[in-house]
């Protein structure tokens, strides 16, 4: 049997992932379901990913992304001159007026490491990375803080189907980063 050269397979097998995910939640993934989605032979998912906790991995960086692109596009946080839990409140209401299943499934890949070791170190780059990004702004402290509640804030509106009050959150990261803006 001849191979087919296919140098998107992997990237597809990732995208069906996420979609098994978005559809079954994470009990719901296996290679078997992933190969069918993608249309690729149960093999490929194996080839590529050889534990479910591999494509796991890929697939929380991947969904981390969509949180990234919206920090990237507003591009606020990094202005010294703004207000800074204006610019936090703002941007986490854009993230999730977005597309709703996309945010359900960033956080479900996100708390997935609760019970997938693998899936931590991802979980901490994220949140590091978000600090990192704040660290210009405030102090390493204040900036995990506001990591810590931007995560409770998002999980309350996906939990309960609340509606996401930038106001509240405006209020909230104010008060958290109090004089530690610089």
């Amino acid at each position: 049997m001849v191979r087919r050269y296919d140098p998107e397979r992997r990237q597809r097998i990732i995208d069906a992932a996420i979609r098994v995910v978005g559809e079954k939640g994470i009990a719901g993934l296996s290679h078997r379901s992933v190969a069918a989605e993608a249309d690729v032979p149960l093999g490929s998912t194996t080839y590529h990913f050889r534990t479910l906790d591999e494509l796991l991995v890929a697939a929380l960086r991947q969904a981390n992304e969509g949180f990234a692109k919206v920090v990237a596009a507003r591009g606020g946080l990094r202005d010294g001159r703004g207000d800074l839990a204006g610019e936090l409140a703002g941007l986490l209401g854009e993230w999730l007026s977005g597309d709703r299943a996309g945010v359900e499934l960033e956080c479900e890949l996100y708390l997935a490491a609760l019970r997938r070791p693998a899936l931590r170190p991802v979980a901490a780059e994220w949140a590091e990375g978000v600090a990192e990004l704040l660290g210009g702004r405030t102090d390493a402290v204040t900036a995990r803080a506001l990591v810590a509640v931007m995560d409770g804030i998002c999980l309350q509106v996906l939990l309960t189907g609340g509606e996401y009050e930038e106001g509240f959150a405006r209020e909230v990261f104010g008060r958290v980063l109090g004089d530690a803006v610089y």
